[in-house]
């Protein structure tokens, strides 16, 4: 049995002054779909996160989801779609202070939230008779909680997908130009560094080559830290930080099928 990893401690950085520039909370809502049901997760007292599923088919398998800091879970009651397509089922969390979510976010929060989530999912999936088994993905923001999942629920998970993401938040903090406080910064990105090459799921990573948000040597990063020998890094071409899925539409659907039918015939540990 995997043990699990020492939790990495953001407190440092969680600092209104920083945080207004990482977290951009949203509180658009919309009526659930029809092929879809909503669980709202309590991770405190007063405090819950909501959560959507979208339901293609009930043997089809599922991809827990984490978005970027813009975007809510609404926001994909289209994308959904298009991983119905194929044969893929998709449930999307929000963040505190996000969609219909309360409280308000902190990158703690965000990653101790994260296993509550994992946890109230997998439940819900079992009390419904559906697969209970995960893949799970986090796009952009999204890729610290994926991460935080990956490195301390190994053997509960089938597979990992990041998605315009990056090694450590840090970093994205330089490069947005953010006075990131110097006490505990370069402790928290080894930190996550090691965190990521302790990781032996398979992993697929997608990133554009032309993000200037997240440029691609974040990705590179990551999959060159990772503990995982079953990886694969797509780069693709022209795509941005907030065109990928538009602009690398074929390959980037075509590559997280590809990657869910392979991992899923693997035995669910």
């Amino acid at each position: 049995m995997t043990e699990a990893l020492p939790m990495i401690d953001y407190s440092p950085l969680d600092k209104a002054f920083l945080l207004q520039f990482i977290f951009y909370p949203r509180k658009d809502f919309t009526p659930c779909p029809e092929n879809a049901f909503d669980l709202s997760v309590a991770v405190e007292d007063n405090v819950s996160i909501s959560c959507r599923f979208y339901t293609g088919h009930r043997e089809w398998p599922w991809i827990l989801y984490f978005h970027g800091n813009g975007e809510v879970v609404s926001d994909y009651d289209e994308v959904s779609r298009f991983y119905h397509q194929k044969k893929i089922n998709l449930v999307v969390a929000d963040y505190r202070g996000y969609g219909a979510s309360t409280g308000t976010p902190t990158l703690t929060d965000l990653v101790n939230d994260s296993h509550v989530i994992f946890k109230e999912v997998r439940e819900e999936l079992l009390k419904r008779n559906l697969r209970k088994d995960l893949w799970v993905m986090g796009r952009s923001l999204g890729s610290m909680a994926a991460l935080e999942l990956a490195s301390q629920h190994q053997e509960e998970m089938r597979g990992l997908i990041i998605e315009s993401g990056f090694p450590s938040v840090v970093r994205l903090m330089f490069r947005l130009g953010m006075p990131a406080p110097a006490m505990g910064r370069q402790k928290i990105d080894q930190e996550c560094l090691e965190t990521i090459g302790k990781i032996f799921l398979p992993t697929l990573i997608i990133h554009g080559e032309q993000d200037s948000l997240v440029p691609v040597e974040n990705a590179k990063a990551i999959y060159q830290h990772l503990g995982s020998l079953q990886k694969e890094l797509l780069i693709i071409p022209s795509a941005t930080h907030n065109d990928i899925m538009i602009v690398g539409f074929k390959d980037y659907f075509n590559a997280i099928q590809r990657f869910i039918e392979t991992t899923d015939r693997t035995p669910e540990t």
